[in-house]
């Protein structure tokens, strides 16, 4: 496909109507949530929501009518059977017959909306296991067993970053509010020269975490180090720059805990999903993100992501393995 090809032309080549209908809706979707945080300062759209989430987050107004955009959207479709968000407490039903579900972060790094700093959505999408009412099983797959992933960055560009098994594509948002085929066939760098972390928590890392830290600052010229930390505080964001331009994202496990913070159905494994695919690794420390079985709807994970010999090399150090 060449640029400048839309994303309903680019999703003809796709074998599932059913599914390019799901990714059609959440395209839609995202085109007007875009609309609202480009003006949220001046609609009443910025600060809390006065209530918190299933996870004891606090809520910010655009969560919500982040969440409502998408659920409208899907509800339109006849392909989605269900929807899990980070927004709702368990399995939302939307179409019995619908042959898809999917999982869904409505609005990530919602604690940068208030500075108009990068946010976006995330979502993963597996073909359904059950029949009837979708339930929770239908959303206790792996990874591997995904039918498409993507994100929306909203920035200086709105961009939707999907994969549906076939490489990783990137598609800008013109000004009629469409998406058009801007980064065909994403491949990200073997090894880079950032790494992405809140380093203010290093003191909460264990050391095997810590040392990579340092390893990452330290000067040696033979590994293009020190590396230059960059840290957005959205996934999102700092996952579109990792992919683009290579490195690593992490979010550890603070000491003493195993599963750490980032939810795994909506934000690790669809993320975990466009690396790879773009030749990059993701792992939770101990096993690759795709191979992890979920075992609950909000269940969290760690995660060390990006270029494949970056994620390598801090698991060497996880693993207390000698690196030279």
């Amino acid at each position: 496909m060449n640029k400048g090809t839309s994303l309903a032309d680019f999703l003809k080549g796709e074998k599932s109507i059913n599914l390019n209908n799901v990714l059609q809706a959440i395209a839609d979707a995202t085109a007007a949530i875009n609309q609202k945080v480009a003006y949220a300062g001046l609609n009443d759209s910025t600060g809390t929501a006065g209530s918190t989430n299933v996870q004891g987050e606090e809520v910010q107004k655009l969560d919500l009518i982040a969440n409502d955009i998408i659920v409208e959207h899907l509800q339109q479709t006849s392909g989605c059977a269900a929807v899990v968000s980070e927004e709702t407490d368990g399995v939302l039903p939307i179409n019995n017959e619908g042959e898809y579900v999917v999982a869904v972060d409505p609005l990530d790094g919602s604690s940068n909306i208030d500075i108009a700093a990068p946010i976006g959505t995330i979502f993963a999408i597996w073909k359904r296991t059950t029949t009837g009412t979708a339930n929770d099983s239908d959303f206790m797959q792996k990874g591997n067993a995904l039918a498409a992933a993507g994100y929306v960055l909203f920035g200086s560009s709105t961009i939707l970053i999907l994969s549906t098994g076939n490489g990783t594509h990137g598609f800008t948002l013109d000004a009629s509010g469409k998406y058009q085929l801007s980064h065909p066939a994403i491949c990200i760098k073997k090894d880079g020269k950032t790494y992405s972390v809140n380093q203010g928590n290093a003191s909460k890392f264990d050391e095997s975490v810590q040392s990579f830290i340092t390893w990452c600052t330290q000067t040696d010229k033979a590994t293009s180090r020190p590396y230059s930390l960059r840290y957005i505080g959205s996934m999102v964001g700092d996952l579109h720059r990792t992919l683009l331009k290579g490195g690593i994202f992490f979010y550890p496990a603070n000491k003493g805990e195993t599963k750490g913070k980032l939810r795994l159905l909506y934000e690790c494994i669809p993320m975990a999903y466009l690396v790879t695919q773009a030749g990059g690794a993701a792992s939770d420390g101990n096993q690759p993100i795709l191979d992890i079985q979920p075992l609950e709807i909000h269940e969290r994970t760690a995660v060390f992501i990006g270029s494949e010999n970056t994620v390598n090399t801090c698991l060497k150090f996880l693993k207390s393995e000698v690196v030279a």
